[in-house]
């Protein structure tokens, strides 16, 4: 098991930035692929960004490209999505995911990633 906790989330002008931070817990975080999800009221949840656990393989959903960065420290067992330039359409709530397979840790879903943290609310306003 992997337990994911987030923090740093909160509310922000649009242009402003936020890092979100995921701290896990449990089984070796080294091994495992992290990604970090969104979900905005009344829409599904939605891939933003993903990393290989040696951090050389790194995706981002076309939305973020540029302005987001993730980022993890294996030796601390955390996870960073660095949200710069951020726009009302961003507001979400946000949540880290980690999976063995580089596949499914970019899906929200069938199967999507097998473990999920509680979410942490990010609000952008205009």
């Amino acid at each position: 098991q992997v337990q994911l906790v987030e923090s740093g989330g909160g509310s922000v002008q649009a242009g402003g930035s936020l890092r979100l931070s995921c701290a896990a817990s449990g089984r070796t975080f080294s091994g495992y692929y992290m990604g970090w999800f969104r979900q905005a009221p009344g829409k599904e949840r939605e891939f933003v960004a993903a990393i290989s656990w040696g951090g050389g393989v790194i995706y981002y959903a076309d939305s973020v490209q540029g302005r987001f960065t993730i980022s993890r420290d294996n030796a601390k067992n955390l996870v960073y999505l660095q949200m710069n330039s951020l726009e009302p359409e961003d507001t979400a709530v946000y949540y880290c995911a980690a999976d063995s397979s580089l596949t499914d840790v970019r899906k929200p879903k069938d199967p999507g990633p097998n473990y999920w943290g509680q979410g942490t609310q990010v609000t952008v306003s205009s």
